[in-house]
């Protein structure tokens, strides 16, 4: 089994890790502090092709694959997961189409990305995250037409974004198989973006709710065939999901660095407190716990590059790593002791910026039930 990765990935690995580190680091607390959407860095990375990195080569992409995408978060994440976040989620209304779009749809849509619009993948409502069969969103068929009524929220780069891709119900009597998805266009008439939604965490990274009242989008904007939308929303978490475990690998590279340099820095009784073994003792356990998210992350990763099912590995990688990111930086705030809890110190943001990866993109309780179902049907 070869873990090494190519000359290709570690240029572009390194690439993200000097960008992360120039252009991210730096400001990223003051974008947390001001809630500040960082146009700049932005541009900068989609001028630097760290942006759309999985749009193919056929759609003006640089046709890069899930590992090179889960690389290429994991060093932004590093800098500020937040803005890091808001780099990358292109990938999600990508994967999408990717997974059951025309190839006119393909060219057209993911051409735009790469032209330096953004997308959102508009999928979560307020009475319905985890559970995604149940949405209340409707698509009902009218001519050669669909009109859309429904609300969506926690809509990553919703504010910024120029086209939606959009899970509605087309026939809600028949539950999951009942689901499409469309392709909805920002100044469509009757679709309206709410304001940034305030949070906890990862405030450089913006979400908001998105409203639609009897918004009509041309049959052409149907991904797939009618009915498949959960199934093409199963096969982009698949491909999403490592990528999410590569924002708790870059925050937890920080956490570590950070904990490393100060318990080498700060003296108790006499000694640097890494010389105390309780402090020793939680820093070698983060980094176990980094290294073995990392390794769940890869292969999910690669087994999406092959073309092979990753369900139960990209599930084992995101529970993983969400929950050992939320254990790390919490015991980074304990070393820190009281200076981790104050806003003078860097640990406080990261612990806010940690929470948040064990809900999104399906909840570590969501993980293990997927994990519990792909064990049991073996």
């Amino acid at each position: 089994m070869d873990f090494q990765l190519s000359d290709e990935q570690r240029l572009i690995q390194e690439t993200a890790k000097e960008f992360a580190a120039k252009e991210i680091y730096p400001v990223s607390a003051e974008h947390d502090e001001q809630a500040k959407w960082p146009e700049e860095i932005h541009k900068k990375a989609w001028e630097l092709g760290l942006m759309n990195v999985t749009v193919p080569e056929a759609c003006g992409g640089p046709g890069l694959g899930c590992l090179d995408n889960t690389l290429v978060t994991e060093q932004l994440s590093w800098g500020c997961v937040g803005i890091g976040a808001g780099i990358m989620l292109n990938a999600l209304p990508t994967e999408v189409l990717l997974s059951g779009a025309s190839d006119e749809q393909k060219k057209k849509y993911l051409g735009r990305l790469v032209d330096g619009e953004y997308a959102a993948y508009a999928v979560t409502e307020p009475c319905a995250g985890s559970d995604v069969a149940g949405i209340q969103t409707r698509a009902v068929k009218r001519g050669n037409e669909y009109v859309l009524n429904g609300s969506k929220i926690w809509i990553s780069n919703a504010n910024h974004a120029s086209w939606f891709t959009v899970m509605a119900k087309t026939d809600p009597e028949d539950g999951h198989r009942g689901m499409s998805f469309f392709i909805v266009e920002r100044d469509t008439p009757g679709l309206e973006v709410g304001k940034p939604i305030p949070k906890l965490g990862q405030k450089a990274g913006w979400t908001a709710e998105v409203f639609m009242d009897d918004v009509v989008v041309p049959e052409s904007t149907l991904i797939g065939k009618e009915g498949e939308g959960f199934k093409i929303a199963m096969k982009t978490f698949d491909g999403s999901r490592p990528m999410v475990a590569a924002f708790a690998l870059g925050l937890m590279q920080r956490c570590i660095d950070l904990s490393l340099e100060y318990a080498l820095e700060r003296k108790t009784f006499g000694v640097p407190i890494i010389e105390h073994q309780a402090i020793a003792h939680k820093i070698a356990d983060m980094q176990i716990r980094m290294e073995g998210a990392r390794l769940m992350a890869y292969q999910a990763a690669c087994l999406a590059d092959q073309g092979r099912r990753n369900t139960l590995q990209a599930s084992c990688a995101k529970a993983y790593a969400c929950d050992s990111v939320m254990w790390v930086a919490t015991e980074a705030m304990q070393i820190y002791g009281g200076y981790g809890y104050s806003k003078e110190y860097p640990v406080e943001k990261l612990f806010r910026d940690a929470k948040v990866l064990q809900v999104y993109e399906g909840t570590s309780e969501i993980q293990r039930n997927i994990i519990a179902r792909e064990l049991a049907s073996r």
